[in-house]
């Protein structure tokens, strides 16, 4: 899956690793939801952290589409909830 991340580029994740990624996306989303800004900071930058982790970088020139478009970690909470989808920021 190719994931963009808002002002650092692409990553391809694996399939394998969207479960943990999702479990962090579910942490996101509470903070959002409860509206505990040290909460999402947290999480926001957690769910980053790990996808830089697991990702592979993409070339800078490259022009694969991204499936999914994640903030960037300094976004506001309010900016974060009108990404969300039904699914959070990464769909199950």
């Amino acid at each position: 899956m190719i994931v963009r991340l808002m002002g650092e580029g692409q990553l391809d994740v694996a399939e394998e690793d969207l479960s943990s990624l999702n479990a962090l996306d579910a942490e996101l989303e509470s903070a959002i939801e409860s509206g505990d800004e040290t909460a999402f900071r947290a999480a926001l930058h957690a769910l980053l952290e790990n996808v830089r982790k697991v990702g592979k970088p993409l070339p800078a020139d490259s022009l694969e589409p991204s499936e999914l478009i994640l903030p960037p970690a300094d976004a506001h909470i309010d900016e974060v909830r009108s990404m969300l989808g039904d699914e959070g920021l990464i769909p199950d």
